[in-house]
């Protein structure tokens, strides 16, 4: 759901929650019922999570300006997994 801004001439900005693309140019004013005209906004963006946004503004700059390294990242140790007991038992190879 998307949330559309409309302006009533007496009562002001009213906002409405619809589907997506499915805004009409008029709605009638909650308060009176004349036509309020749909306003145009800026996004919402800065309502989610700003880990999101963070995620999605380095994403974007990758786009022009990719990130360029010296070196390959420090390479990291074997993992070490524990074995079960039971496979002690079997045979190696």
């Amino acid at each position: 759901m998307v949330v559309y801004a409309y302006r009533c001439v007496e009562h002001g900005v009213t906002e409405v929650s619809r589907a997506i693309g499915t805004a009409t140019a008029v709605v009638p004013c909650p308060a009176c019922d004349r036509a309020a005209a749909r306003i145009y906004t800026a996004p919402r963006l800065s309502l989610g999570s700003s880990v999101r946004r963070a995620l999605i503004d380095s994403t974007e700059r990758t786009r022009d300006e990719p990130a360029v390294v010296s070196a390959p990242p420090p390479r990291r140790g074997p993992a070490v997994v524990a074995r079960p007991p039971a496979l002690r038992r079997l045979p190696r190879p």
